[in-house]
């Protein structure tokens, strides 16, 4: 499904209209169908992803327990347990990224907490951080130690160099011959 066409469509219509489309999205969602198709792959111990949508990420976790129509989750990260609704849980991999077509910047869809992006202050210098909240219109950026509040238009990717410094490993080769 292309999601860019879908929320094209979506920003023309009405709050009214919208507000609508959620009641029928959530009517379809809570048909026993829907429910029992994901229940019946599921397992309690089972390692699945789910997707946030306050963070606008997929997550990992560990089924605990099977509700009617929820799933207690333990979060891998947070060591929390979540109750989850079934179609929160991403049983075939499917990517989440809603990728937007912006003027310029990156999309709300198209960044999650956790994520490092940079922008240019209003004195023309390059700074960089991790995303630590999403807003409606901004980001909560922390650029070192402190928390900048960043609109989305004026973000941009920039490469994770702290993963890279955690992952690179050292090695010393010592070599001794010994002389017959």
């Amino acid at each position: 499904m292309n999601f860019s066409d879908v929320l094209k469509a979506l920003n023309q219509a009405s709050a009214f209209e919208l507000y609508r489309m959620r009641a029928a999205i959530d009517r379809l969602l809570d048909e026993p169908r829907w429910v029992q198709a994901i229940h019946a792959r599921l397992q309690i111990g089972l390692a699945i992803e789910y997707f946030d949508s306050q963070a606008n990420t997929l997550r990992r976790g560990k089924v605990l327990e099977l509700r009617r129509k929820q799933a207690v989750i333990l979060d891998q990260n947070d060591g929390r347990r979540w109750l989850i609704a079934y179609a929160a849980i991403n049983l075939d991999g499917t990517d989440v990224q809603i990728r937007e077509q912006p003027r310029q910047g990156l999309g709300r869809n198209e960044v999650a907490i956790g994520d490092a992006v940079g922008f240019v202050d209003r004195n023309q210098q390059q700074r960089s951080g991790r995303i630590i909240r999403l807003n409606d219109k901004t980001v909560t950026l922390l650029c070192g130690q402190q928390q900048w509040r960043v609109a989305y238009a004026y973000l941009h990717r920039v490469m994770d160099t702290d993963t890279i410094e955690q992952n690179v490993l050292e090695l010393e080769c010592v070599m001794t011959f010994s002389g017959n």
